[in-house]
């Protein structure tokens, strides 16, 4: 999902925000925040009903959690390409 999609669908999505703790303090969305390096840990608190966007900084990261709950069996998901860095360019 590109920025200008994201923005268009803000209010409606269920968003996965995988940045640090601190990062996460600094600014966020709201959504659910589980970090990149606890995500295989607490996979269970993801519901796999839900459809998800994946965010972080500037999509690197998010791309590698897409591909891991992809994995996992997640279908209905997808990542914010170029992170909030491209959402807040907007």
């Amino acid at each position: 999902m590109n920025a200008t999609q994201f923005k268009q669908a803000l209010t409606h999505l269920n968003l996965l925000d995988i940045r640090t703790p601190r990062e996460w303090e600094n600014f966020n969305l709201g959504g659910f925040h589980i970090s990149l390096d606890t995500l295989l840990e607490r996979i269970d608190e993801i519901s796999k009903e839900k459809n998800w966007v994946i965010i972080c900084y500037n999509g690197t990261q998010s791309l590698i959690a897409l591909r891991l709950l992809k994995a996992k069996g997640f279908t209905h998901i997808d990542h914010l390409e170029g992170g909030l860095e491209a959402y807040l360019s907007l």
